[in-house]
This record gives structure tokens, sequence and C-alpha cells, in this order.
């Protein structure tokens, strides 16, 4: 049974499991044999322009891990060094509320949870296999945010509110695909936090040459949610280990585990560094599903450098970085630090439900709150006020 509170809770961090014809569905013709389920020993794999990816392992997601399956690792760590096979435990079948929104909201009922923001799972793997081809970009892309229209909806009974994805390789691109999320009631977007792959290489999102975009995202008030994704750093990897392989989520890698959180923060980096965060005073901006624990290192490199170099910067970081960013934490990092640190009005809950490094039940994130000197008004801000204000509702 739901526990009762003295405030409704809005979760930032959700997720559905699409279909296989999810990027496929309303993909163009000439697009079709771009992706691609394959057999390999009897296990559906999900194949990129004909290459097999593993970053996801079960793309189909008829099977899937238990919610919350890894609790305990993230309370205690692993002291008996088990495997990640073993933390991850026994997997079960995908039920409907992880597949429809009918019957998600219903379960919602059943956890107490008012409102959620809910993000794809599978769009994770797509901009970093086609970096070389804007064009495919936009166009899985576009396919899956109609999918996900068509099944979801981006705004479900004002209280499901779906997360489309926006990819930046070609800016007007990127632009229409913002119209049309907008009108069909999308609250916010998903933008990798990554550099933009293009016809030249990458480069950063916040760079004037996507001025444009962040104008008309500010304009419209939506979100821009940077949740975590796959943000291409397993070449940097690669390039220490000698090896071409992806990141597999069943292998711990001790070398990559260390540098887990260098994407979030070059990106948050990138937007003060390269202006966009003062040049559009008024954009809203989370950092979601990658914790807190990069913080304070960028905070503290931030002031260095702003110290001997003021004039490389539009304004102070620190300052900035501290005011403007919202960010969901872990329920395992400490929520009152990061309070203090960035303002309680820009800490956000999320569960990560259902996926296996998130919560069983959601709502046991008020206990984390408990363990705090925060006040009621204050776990209700960071609970559901806070992002119920950033979306409008």
């Amino acid at each position: 049974m739901p526990r009762e509170l003295p405030y409704p809770l809005f979760d930032a961090d959700n997720h559905l499991y699409e279909t296989q014809d999810a990027l496929t569905r309303y993909l163009p013709k000439e697009y079709q044999s771009a992706i691609q389920y394959v057999q390999v020993n009897g296990r559906t794999k999900i194949a990129i322009r004909g290459q097999i990816s593993e970053y996801i392992p079960n793309p189909t997601f008829d099977v899937v891990a238990r919610p919350g399956a890894m609790e305990e690792y993230f309370r205690i760590g692993n002291p008996e060094g088990k495997s990640r096979r073993e933390i991850f435990g026994e997997p079960m079948r995908a039920i409907p509320a992880f597949r429809e929104p009918g019957p998600r909201l219903e379960l919602m009922n059943e956890m107490g949870i008012q409102r959620s923001l809910m993000f794809p799972t599978l769009a994770s793997l797509v901009e970093e296999r086609m970096r070389d081809d804007p064009e495919l970009i936009h166009a899985v892309v576009h396919s899956l945010n109609q999918w996900l229209d068509e099944e979801w909806g981006f705004n479900y009974q004002d209280r499901i509110f779906t997360v489309p994805v926006i990819s930046l390789p070609i800016v007007d691109k990127a632009i229409e695909e913002l119209e049309w999320v907008l009108e069909r009631g999308a609250r916010t977007i998903l933008v990798r936090p990554a550099p933009v792959p293009g016809y030249g290489g990458s480069r950063s999102f916040a760079l004037p040459e996507f001025d444009p975009f962040w104008k008309r995202v500010q304009d419209a008030g939506v979100l821009v949610s940077m949740h975590s994704s796959d943000s291409g750093y397993a070449r940097y990897a690669q390039d220490w280990e000698g090896s071409r392989n992806e990141h597999l989520p069943f292998v711990t890698n001790v070398f990559r585990m260390a540098q887990e959180w260098r994407p979030v923060t070059d990106a948050v980096s990138s937007w003060v560094c390269h202006g966009a965060l003062f040049r559009f005073p008024e954009l809203k901006l989370a950092v979601i599903e990658n914790g807190s624990s990069w913080l304070m290192p960028l905070i503290d490199e931030l002031a260095s450098v702003y110290k001997k170099a003021p004039e490389g910067f539009l304004g102070d970081p620190v300052e900035a970085l501290t005011t403007r960013v919202h960010i969901s934490p872990f329920w395992e990092e400490d929520l009152a630090e990061l309070s203090s640190t960035v303002g309680v009005e820009r800490v956000l809950f999320g569960s990560d439900y259902p996926h296996p490094e998130g919560l069983a039940d959601p709502a046991r994130y008020v206990d984390v709150l408990g363990k705090t000197q925060l006040d009621d008004g204050d776990k209700a801000k960071i609970m559901g006020g806070n992002l119920a204000r950033l979306v409008g509702v």
C-alpha cells in the first residue's frame, strides 16, 4: 500500500521498455536496413548497420532485470566480489506496466507516485553508433519519437510525461524535431550529455553554432534533461586498453568504472566554458541519472580556472553551475550536502524505476531524506515540487 505523505511525488527518472519496432516503425524505407534484430545462439540482438551491439543485452526487453536488483550493491558495495550477473540476480518477464501507459499509471497509483518523467531505454545506444551519419541519426530519432507519441504520448493524463529525444548534428533538423514534439505536448526533451557528432567531426553542443536551437528551447520554456546515455567515452577507454570492445553491462571493468562520470563532467563544463548557460539565462537544465559525485570536483576545478583566467568566461562559472543546473542525485548519495551546495530548489527526486540500478519502491527515497535535517517544505520541493515548477504542472 502507498504510504501517506503530506506532499505529492514527481519522479524525475522513470523508464519504459520499447518494443522491437520502436526504432523502425516509422523509419523511411531508405534507412530500414540500418537497424535489424538478429539471432545469435538463440538470443535476439540488435544490429546497427550490420554491427551487433551488446550494449543492451536483451533489446527485446521481454526478459529484464528486476527493479532495484542492485540496491544492496549500492548500499554496502560488493565485499564478496560477486560478478555482475550475480549482482543482477534472477531476471523477470516484462510486465505491461513497463510497456504501456495505462498499466504504468495503475502501478504508479499502487506506489504512491503522482507524476513521473518517462525516459526511453533503447534510445541510449542510437546516436553513438551512427555518429558518422547525421542524416541517419535524425531519421532514427524522429522514428523513435513518433513511436513514443503513438504508444505513450508525451503527456498522458497530466501524470506521465514521456521524454522525446532531440539530437543536434544538423541544427535546422533539431529545431524541426523540437517543434514537432512541442506541438504534441512534450514538457521536457532528452539531450545526450556528449559531443554532437557531425560531418566535420564532433563539437560541443554549447558552442554558438547551436544558439538558434537553444534560443527556441528557452523561448518555449521546455526543460532540457541531460540523462545518462552512451556518450561515446568507451572510445577513450579502448585507447588505454588496446581493445575495440563496447561497454558491456555484465562485465566488471574497473578502469571504466573509475572514469564513469567523465561524460557528465565534460558536458556540464561545456555549458559554462563554451558559454551557452550565460547566453541563455532562462534556459532550464536538469542532469538526470548521473548522480552528483562529479559536482564538487568540478566546482573546485572551475573555481581554479576562473581564478587564473576569468577573461575566458562570460561570467562566474561556479555561480552559473550552482544556481542554474538542477541535479537528480542517486539515493545513496549525500543529499543534504548537495542541497546546501546548489540549493534545495535545484535537487530532484529520481528513482530510475524499473531499472536494476534504481529503487524497487521509488517512494523509499523519502526515507533517505528522513535522515537529513531538511524540513517537510524542503522535502516536498525535492520529492516533486521542484520538477513540477520546471515542467509547468
